[in-house]
């Protein structure tokens, strides 16, 4: 057996590898080959004299395209010439796709567009296509278990038997069920073994390769029930990456910009934009779902995604509960790392702020105005990112703090190229969106994320969008490499500091003199614009009043962004702070790893990549 996988994330190599295990374990020779490798070619050629069984294992990038990482694969074998390079009648192979049925006619569309090449070809198809739906119980486990009682496992000289033969009758029925058996698993037709009648077949087959044996764990067999969000293989992911998880959909994690202030050592953009005090922020999220995949997600795409809610739906009270829970837990790990502040430690068991921007699209939470209001009513603050795909939600979402848009390409091409949204409408809720932003009362921000190479060549466009929504401000940040196993995006993408405020200085130029520089933050290479309303004569007040904010809550009358506006600092005011500083907080100290604790300004310091700072 030969595995060849077509992988961009990592998903399919990861899938690939498993299937190498298991198949090892069962004795059979194998093999795994990338299919961006430049050899492959000359490996399967080399392979085809045992006269293997391929096994394709391949995801589905934009638009239904092969993994861009093996396109040119993908692109040799439209070619006609491939067949003078590769004796494809004998090739026996099989296809496992993933994929998300979200994306509706795309949803695994370089897998099967592989299976039908392959037969058309001349090649065997051996064992029926799989298909892995991110939205339904896995079906890899019982995929593999098809293969294994195949005429592919026949032809890989598998003798493993999965039916028991305790009498002639039941050998002669098990004859049967397998004679009928290889009329499916082969797929002749192009069969697949990824839709709910076929993951059926499957469930049925498992009963017969496996009799007496449990069902795998974390797989779903009651029907029209919602499943869970996090199923075993994600808990485990996260919890991995420090998130705390809460019920069924939901997590929370401490901020590294918190630990940071709560050693002394500064706070976060928003301490510096807007007045919060970083260990006391609470960053968290009642959904991990998102309908996006966009390129710079720092979460590599290993959480769900979707257009609309289909899980289980825990309850907001339980959430925030949960939410404070964990997090007083997480801080009071804190006790003890060396520089830690005793005053701080203590305030920050009580928690002032949440960022509901932690990962996935908080605002598709069946009851996030519920969940908002309660936080609320613990004079916690919310600032809440959208990524501007759910205009009905937004509508009628209640008053948060401050709401933003992620505005992450200005134009449909771009937009689509960067966030890889899930809806075919993408453009028209984006837009829709930006305008119910405009007739919202309470502040309201753009957040730019950009991506050179990606989205930074249109500024006109950015103008021209922050015109139609007005918003109150707008932060412009650079993003922030992630690196990851197979990262798609590179240090070469990163802007720098520089690059950012000149971006944003020509935003300025463009939107009407109605917006100016307002505050930046160097080390996070962010910028902030903000509106002039903001401004009286040369004093800025991008921060918040919190207690005044709660107060016009409270009180039930309609209320404006204005009425709760404070005075930014003269530190944090751009251009006015300490010369190289970058909007950094002087009552904090600068710290560099193999630093000690004194002051080390930034101007100082050898020129690093912005986010690295």
């Amino acid at each position: 057996m030969i595995i060849c996988y077509g992988s961009q994330t990592g998903n399919a190599e990861n899938f690939a590898k498993d299937l190498y295990e298991d198949a090892s374990e069962k004795g059979f020779k194998v093999g795994i080959i990338s299919l961006a490798s430049p050899d492959f070619l000359e490996k399967a050629r080399h392979a085809l004299d045992s006269s293997p069984v391929f096994v394709f294992i391949t995801s589905t990038w934009t638009d239904g395209t092969p993994p861009p990482s093996c396109s040119s694969f993908f692109s040799w074998l439209q070619q006609d010439s491939c067949k003078l390079e590769l004796d494809f009648n004998n090739v026996k192979f099989t296809v496992f796709g993933l994929g998300n049925s979200e994306y509706a006619a795309n949803f695994c569309k370089a897998a099967r567009d592989l299976d039908d090449r392959l037969v058309a070809l001349g090649g065997k198809r051996v064992c029926a296509r799989g298909e892995e739906d991110d939205y339904s119980p896995s079906i890899f486990g019982s995929w593999k278990d098809s293969l294994w009682v195949s005429q592919g496992a026949r032809l890989m000289g598998n003798s493993v038997q999965f039916i028991q033969e305790d009498s002639d009758e039941e050998s002669t029925s098990s004859a049967q069920e397998e004679d009928d058996l290889d009329d499916m698993l082969q797929g002749e037709e192009g069969g697949t073994c990824g839709s709910k009648a076929d993951l059926e077949d499957l469930e049925d087959l498992g009963k017969i390769a496996s009799r007496g044996k449990e069902e795998k764990e974390g797989v779903v067999t009651l029907r029209g029930k919602p499943k869970k969000m996090l199923n075993p293989s994600l808990e485990a992911s996260l919890t991995k990456q420090g998130y705390k998880l809460v019920g069924s959909h939901s997590g929370v994690k401490l901020c590294r910009w918190t630990k940071s202030m709560l050693r002394g050592r500064g706070g976060c953009y928003k301490h510096t934009f807007y007045g919060i005090a970083s260990y006391q922020c609470m960053e968290a999220t009642p959904s991990l779902a998102c309908a996006n995949k966009c390129v710079f997600c720092w979460r590599h795409h290993k959480n769900p995604v979707g257009t609309s809610w289909r899980w289980e739906t825990d309850d907001p009270q339980f959430l925030v509960d949960g939410f404070v829970s964990k997090h007083r837990a997480m801080i009071k790990e804190m006790r003890g790392l060396p520089g830690v502040i005793p005053e701080r430690l203590e305030e920050a068991d009580t928690v002032r702020h949440c960022a509901l921007s932690l990962v996935g699209e908080p605002i598709i939470y069946p009851h996030i105005n519920k969940f908002i209001n309660l936080l609320h009513e613990q004079s916690i603050s919310t600032f809440l990112v959208s990524n501007a795909q759910f205009p009905s939600q937004m509508e009628n979402l209640v008053p948060c703090t401050q709401l933003y848009v992620s505005i992450d390409a200005s134009n449909a091409e771009e937009l689509k190229a960067v966030d890889r949204p899930l809806f075919s409408d993408f453009w028209e809720r984006f837009l829709e969106c930006i305008d119910i932003l405009d007739r919202k009362g309470q502040r309201t921000v753009f957040r730019l994320t950009l991506v050179k190479s990606f989205n930074m060549s249109e500024v006109e466009g950015y103008a021209n969008l922050i015109r139609r929504g007005r918003p109150d401000f707008v932060e412009i940040k650079g993003v922030t490499f992630t690196g990851g196993k197979k990262p798609q995006l590179g240090m070469s993408n990163v802007p720098w500091h520089a690059e950012v405020v000149s971006f944003a200085s020509q935003i300025c130029k463009m939107v009407d003199d109605e917006y100016e520089i307002a505050s930046e933050h160097a080390h996070s290479c962010a910028i902030l614009l903000a509106n002039k309303k903001f401004k009286r004569g040369s004093d800025w007040y991008t921060w918040i009043d919190y207690p005044k904010f709660f107060e016009l809550v409270r009180s039930g009358q309609p209320f404006t962004s204005l009425d709760y506006m404070t005075k930014t600092p003269e530190w944090a005011v751009y251009g006015r702070g300490i010369p190289g500083d970058g909007g950094f907080d002087p009552a904090e100290i600068h710290y560099r790893k193999g630093d000690s604790r004194t002051s080390t300004p930034m101007s100082s310091r050898p020129d690093t990549p912005s986010s690295m700072r």
